[in-house]
């Protein structure tokens, strides 16, 4: 098996929103904010190769919404997925499996384009399998008034008419060891209903695709939650235990939305679970 990190873009988020009720005084130190009040925020993929399988997890906010659009989310730096993919030495029409950690745009938004006309959209690979839940993808499809903004249907809808699209089994338990994909999953609901946290074990390291419930490093005290959470108290809960469950198994997390750091390691502290350690993908794999 061999992973690479694949940068699919830049953008900016509102930094209150992405805080919640955490002054500005406090987050700012970590996530410094622009004149716009607006935050550097990541869309960064990873992709898996093992055997004949190239998995890609997430796929950013892709290139097909209008120009007004975009210009919500400041887009910046000159990532894309297509020139990642091909400083790795792939092509997106390798790509056998798109595993969606949940269905918000900036996650999903790549899977879709338009097709060459302009005049529909059509899966973004074209030799893959697209890989949800099925109750994630009742969610998405019925959206609270809520999400809404963030279900996209040019998102959602092509993947089911594609005829490529799977589902994931949750389990009761919330964590299951050995999913289609050849990785662990935890499903958590306080983001969205059943979001997927992969766990990869890679070179004797648990490494951890973080998505929402731990957006960047900021994000590590325990209060420190988003807006955008549908269910705040249960992403507490949730995350008190992820945090404690990375520090007793030493987890490596892999950060989708920090822009500045790749991976992290956390620490027990007086204070609570604090920031151990940052790391480059290459310097602590290769």
């Amino acid at each position: 098996m061999q992973l690479y990190p694949v940068e699919t873009g830049n953008f900016k988020l509102d930094g209150g929103a992405m805080f919640g009720v955490v002054p500005k005084s406090i987050w700012n130190k970590t996530n410094p904010a622009d004149q716009n009040n607006m935050i550097d925020i990541a869309a960064r993929a990873l992709l898996i190769e093992d055997g004949n399988r190239l998995i890609l997890i997430d796929t950013g906010l892709g290139d097909k919404q209008s120009e007004k659009f975009f210009s919500y989310y400041y887009l910046w730096g000159d990532h894309t997925l297509d020139k990642s993919l091909a400083a790795h030495g792939f092509h997106r029409d390798e790509i056998t499996d798109v595993f969606m950690t949940h269905l918000h745009f900036d996650h999903c938004g790549g899977s879709i384009r338009y097709n060459a006309d302009k005049d529909r959209f059509e899966p973004a690979f074209k030799n893959a399998r697209f890989w949800s839940n099925e109750a994630h993808w009742d969610w998405a499809v019925h959206p609270n008034a809520r999400e809404k903004a963030s279900f996209l249907k040019e998102n959602i809808l092509p993947l089911e008419e594609s005829g490529m699209l799977n589902f994931v089994t949750p389990v009761t338990n919330g964590y299951l060891e050995n999913s289609e994909l050849g990785f662990g999953i935890l499903f958590v609901d306080g983001h969205t209903e059943k979001q997927m946290i992969p766990h990869i074990r890679y070179k004797g390291k648990t490494l951890v695709f973080a998505a929402d419930l731990l957006p960047t490093t900021g994000h590590i005290p325990l209060p420190y939650v988003m807006g955008y959470d549908v269910r705040p108290l249960l992403t507490l809960s949730e995350k008190d235990t992820f945090l404690k469950t990375a520090v007793e198994n030493d987890f490596y997390l892999f950060l989708e939305h920090d822009a500045h750091h790749e991976i992290c390691t956390l620490k027990e502290t007086e204070k609570g679970i604090r920031l151990d350690r940052t790391y480059d993908f290459n310097e602590l794999f290769n």
